[in-house]
């Protein structure tokens, strides 16, 4: 009588449990299939399991979904229930992980779970694993009432089913972080703010653009005004300055103003010209040396530059250093740009400098690589963004027996603009990745953030847009992210995750 009392109370407790089982995967399987796009969304956020989300995605509903179907019924709902301990340790695991390994915490629960902590669901988690070995030994302990001889079997079976779900788990995870970062399949990381708006401001004008910025002020040319400056400090006290120049008259082409303190330059590469001079008095003196033609420059240090012209007998576009002073030096590094239809428009671009890095950094307008050199111009090595545009989408016009040449039609853009600070690029990119919403793009604008030292992507994060206008130039600081939206200024503070990635200097730029 004892016995049966004894066997009737189990069974009932393994009811139990099993009915709780069935309650948590209907109500998760269906909250996943009714917004089954977030869920996607959310799991491709995940750093354990952003390379493999698509098929995940569809594995877990279909999975909870049987779960369910075959708890149902007696002669299959200890398998079941085995098969439900087994991806709730898998839960559970991925919870520990993402909380002790993890550089963000994404979502990827719906309603109910959805408002947890991650501590919670990581308690709530265990406590399904716990009455789940419960249930499965009290099942096994009936069948050892008949047969003792399985005891040792059961107890084996019950820890290999945990250790190889959290083995699984492992394994995926350090999968998904080699492929992400080394092999991205254009699935992109948005991070818990990484960056948090600060400040807007109305500049008045649309034809401020970015000078430089350095002793805790943001320097903006303008195209209209060209040999003034407007400074703005970090308490947002605004300075306008007027930048002279040591020759009466000069006709200038296409001026330019690099604020790099303590020094200022005004460049002209149509000219050509550069003129030169400190922050501390704003008056710029004629470089007189022999210079040559350039539509990008960019300072190296107080007499060197970085700049990109036109190959006198190509007709492409080269990048080379030249250096000023009583013996001025210009050296071409021709191999840098690699031609893909034009030698022009596809190998267009942005010109850096990280005096961090002591690195000439130049990434290509029309697809996805980027270039890192010395200051020599010999080559360290080319990256990629994670968009997959390998080959420029252009087509090229030829006008006036061939002299002049022009684009076609409308051309992908894939890298909008950039900007270097430290060992970090940022891209602003134009190409949507896997699993993003359309109405997110159609709200705000991505940055996509780059290691230079270890060669790797790293997340992403949204500039949003104003009255429908997006961002049309930036520049990242060490505490700020300046964006210029129409006539609008807007400054995004950096918040722990992107200050600590810039402190993270490897051996190799120090």
């Amino acid at each position: 009588m004892i016995l049966n009392v004894k066997t009737g109370f189990k069974k009932i407790i393994i009811e139990i449990i099993c009915l709780l089982y069935i309650l948590l995967f209907v109500y998760a399987a269906m909250n996943k299939s009714l917004d089954f796009e977030k869920f996607q969304v959310q799991l491709a956020q995940s750093p354990l399991l952003s390379a493999f989300a698509q098929w995940v995605s569809w594995t877990v509903l279909i999975v909870e979904f049987s779960l369910v179907f075959f708890l149902l019924f007696p002669k299959t709902r200890i398998k079941a229930l085995y098969t439900g301990f087994c991806l709730m340790v898998m839960f559970t695991a991925y919870i520990f992980i993402m909380l002790n390994y993890s550089s963000f915490l994404p979502c990827s629960c719906g309603g109910i779970l959805e408002k947890m902590s991650w501590q919670q669901h990581l308690l709530f988690n265990i406590f399904f694993v716990m009455i789940g070995g419960i249930a499965l030994w009290l099942n096994h302990s009936l069948i050892q009432e008949r047969n003792n001889k399985w005891k040792l079997f059961y107890s084996f079976q019950l820890f290999l089913g945990l250790l190889v779900s959290t083995v699984i788990v492992i394994v995926l995870f350090l999968s998904s972080e080699q492929i992400m970062h080394r092999q991205n399949p254009f699935i992109r990381r948005y991070p818990h703010q990484p960056v948090t708006l600060k400040h807007t401001i109305d500049l008045k004008y649309n034809s401020y653009y970015f000078a430089g910025s350095g002793d805790g002020n943001v320097y903006f040319g303008n195209s209209t005004v060209p040999l003034y400056l407007l400074s703005i400090d970090s308490h947002l006290q605004q300075k306008k300055i007027r930048v002279k120049i040591d020759r009466d008259t000069f006709s200038f082409k296409s001026l330019r103003i690099r604020v790099q303190p303590p020094y200022f330059y005004i460049l002209d590469g149509r000219s050509p010209a550069i003129f030169k001079g400190k922050t501390t008095a704003w008056g710029g003196k004629l470089q007189n040396t022999k210079l040559p033609y350039f539509n990008i420059a960019v300072p190296i240090d107080s007499n060197a530059f970085a700049f990109r012209g036109i190959h006198k007998t190509s007709s492409t576009n080269i990048l080379g250093i030249f250096e000023s002073g009583k013996e001025s030096k210009i050296k071409l590094a021709p191999s840098l740009l690699q031609k893909q239809i034009d030698g022009v428009f596809d190998t267009d671009g942005m010109l850096h400098y990280s005096a961090e890095m002591k690195r000439i950094v130049y990434i290509y307008t029309y697809r996805n690589e980027y270039i890192v050199a010395d200051k020599d111009g010999i080559l360290d090595y080319r990256g990629n963004t994670i968009d997959t545009v390998s080959q420029a989408q252009i087509k090229v016009a030829y006008l006036k027996n061939k002299t002049e040449q022009t684009i076609a039609r409308p051309a992908l853009g894939v890298n909008a603009d950039s900007s270097i600070c430290g060992h970090l690029l940022f891209v602003h990119s134009n190409v949507p990745g896997r699993f993003e919403k359309k109405k997110i793009w159609e709200q705000a604008s991505v940055i996509d953030v780059y290691d230079l030292n270890r060669k790797i992507y790293l997340f992403s994060f949204h500039i949003y847009d104003i009255d429908k206008r997006k961002i049309r130039n930036f520049i990242v600081t060490p505490t700020y992210v300046y964006a210029l939206i129409d006539t609008k200024l807007v400054m995004y503070q950096l918040n722990d995750k992107l200050k600590n990635e810039l402190k993270n200097v490897s051996k190799k730029s120090l």
